[in-house]
């Protein structure tokens, strides 16, 4: 096992509990640290939400009962971590896309870091149902994982101008997106390998999701759509509402909705699970830089805006609401 760095408890930058609600549905939490472009969430198994703070080299926790968030620097301060993930040992597993290395942090706050062959650029995690981590490297075209010993393996070889980004596990296989290529890979963990083109050619498929009724979504950035992948892995696109909104996340909810973000726009997006009816929501800040979007276990949505460095809570109940206000009498 290689290891390039660790600390014994990270290094515990500050802590703020600044949150603020917006009547238009939104709540915001902000980082100690400004403009320290908040990235991929995921929730932690202490039930708080861990996320990357990529300008800033940084992992934050946001605790959802006290509203506080505290940032762990990370060892390299060219880190810019992107992706990240629960592994098979409770701790939190995530990819350093500007230093080339994989990095594992407890809920302690101690790092480790694993380095990678150079220009991996590693992006996007998941958990395997092997128990290892997997991850994608978007400057090599490949497609790897991490055991809970730190032991890197090279699962898959795609070609380089493939740039494989998100993925997801559906009946065992690792699928992910091929935002350089517009495919969907499907990988077994055998190494067998499968690749399907998205209905529009060219489309950027980025983030995925699993939905509750076991077909996987992705939105399309330059297709502006998003994208359903049936059990027959049969696609069918939707075409998103405003034109060029640079779709960048999506996920689905215990309920079967799908939520997703739009990031030219600063809306996000909900769908049901049909994709008949989409509907967008402005956030009340202009050039926010959505990104990431995720549920909790308890069907919360967060999700980060990047380019104002601060994450967002969306909370549905207010924005259907007011989606049903009539409008006020000229």
């Amino acid at each position: 096992m290689d290891v390039i760095g660790s600390t014994s408890a990270g290094t515990l930058v500050k802590s703020s509990a600044a949150a603020s609600d917006f009547a238009s549905g939104f709540r915001v939490y902000r980082p100690p640290t400004d403009a320290s472009g908040p990235y991929i969430i995921v929730e932690g198994p202490d039930e708080a939400l861990w996320f990357c703070q990529s300008q800033a080299s940084a992992i934050g926790r946001l605790d959802l009962r006290s509203g506080e968030i505290v940032e762990f620097k990370l060892p390299n301060p060219r880190a810019f971590p992107v992706g990240i993930t629960v592994g098979s040992d409770g701790a939190l597993w995530f990819a350093q896309q500007g230093s080339d290395a994989i990095g594992r942090i407890t809920l302690e706050g101690e790092i480790t870091e694993f380095p990678l062959p150079a220009h991996s650029g590693p992006t996007g995690l998941i958990l395997g149902p092997d128990g290892n981590v997997w991850f994608s490297e978007v400057e090599a075209g490949r497609i790897s994982y991490v055991t809970p010993d730190g032991e890197v393996v090279q699962a898959a070889h795609l070609e380089t101008t493939s740039r494989p980004l998100s993925l997801v596990v559906r009946d065992g296989e690792i699928w992910f997106s091929e935002v350089g290529a517009g495919k969907i890979g499907r990988l077994n963990l055998d190494g067998t390998l499968r690749e399907y083109r998205t209905p529009s050619p060219s489309s950027a498929p980025r983030a995925l999701a699993c939905h509750p009724d076991g077909s996987i979504w992705a939105v399309l950035t330059d297709a502006n759509a998003l994208l359903r992948i049936g059990r027959d892995s049969e696609m069918t696109e939707y075409a998103v509402p405003s034109p060029e909104a640079s779709l960048r996340g999506i996920v689905t909810t215990t309920a079967g909705d799908l939520w997703f973000t739009e990031n030219a726009t600063s809306c996000i997006g909900r769908a049901p699970a049909d994709g008949s009816t989409i509907t967008e929501f402005a956030l009340p800040n202009a050039g926010s830089g959505v990104r990431c979007i995720m549920a909790t276990s308890s069907d919360r949505i967060f999700f980060s805006a990047f380019d104002a460095g601060e994450i967002w809570e969306a909370l549905p109940s207010r924005l259907l609401q007011a989606e049903a206000a009539p409008s006020a009498p000229l």
